[in-house]
């Protein structure tokens, strides 16, 4: 609606130039004839639309603003519905979440959650357990094929198929020295060692 004023306005004024223009030429053409009278009139008349064109000037101004201003509120309208929206929409949201349902979840995750590395560790302890009896009883043959080496006795095969003369001989030679029954077993031979060794010694 504005801009169609806008447009008129700017139609009148322009028709007032080009009427500026003619009275202009027809003062001087007055002026060359020596009709003093008329162009005396004609000047008066280039005057008023002279401040006429002003006129439209500071009321084309005028309207340019008030548009901008409209726009300016039309702007500032939007801004608001969006801002009513997001409001709306962050008030629901602030409805749909329940505080304390969120922090017994939370409460219940961390609680599950402990309880599931305390259940790994146990079982981690556990399975160090199994793996560490199995690498003691592996030790502990290593450690009898060992001594069984040193006093020259084939575990797999001499310990059962040599003669007594055979095996007694070596063995009685390279005696192993039994270790005194004391409370420290530190540097003695294992328990159950020594009685393997006493066994062979009899045979």
């Amino acid at each position: 609606m504005l801009d169609k004023s806008i447009r008129e306005i700017e139609r009148e004024r322009q028709g007032l130039q080009t009427q500026e223009k003619k009275l202009i030429a027809e003062i001087k053409k007055s002026a060359k004839q020596g009709q003093m009278g008329a162009v005396k009139v004609m000047a008066k008349d280039l005057i008023r639309t002279r401040h006429q064109i002003e006129k439209f000037y500071k009321l084309k101004s005028q309207l340019q603003g008030v548009s901008l201003r409209i726009q300016t509120l039309k702007s500032t309208q939007a801004m608001g519905e969006a801002m009513k929206g997001v409001t709306k929409a962050m008030g629901q949201m602030n409805r749909q979440m329940n505080l304390p349902s969120l922090q017994k979840i939370m409460q219940e995750f961390e609680r599950q959650n402990e309880k599931m590395e305390l259940t790994s560790e146990v079982m981690g302890d556990a399975i160090d357990d199994a793996l560490e009896g199995d690498e003691e009883e592996e030790e502990t043959e290593e450690l009898v094929s060992q001594v069984l080496d040193e006093i020259g006795i084939d575990i797999n095969s001499e310990l059962v198929n040599a003669p007594s003369s055979t095996v007694a001989a070596p063995a009685a030679k390279n005696k192993v020295p039994q270790a005194e029954a004391t409370g420290n077993d530190d540097g003695g031979i294992d328990s159950d060692l020594q009685a393997r060794l006493d066994n062979l010694r009899r045979m």
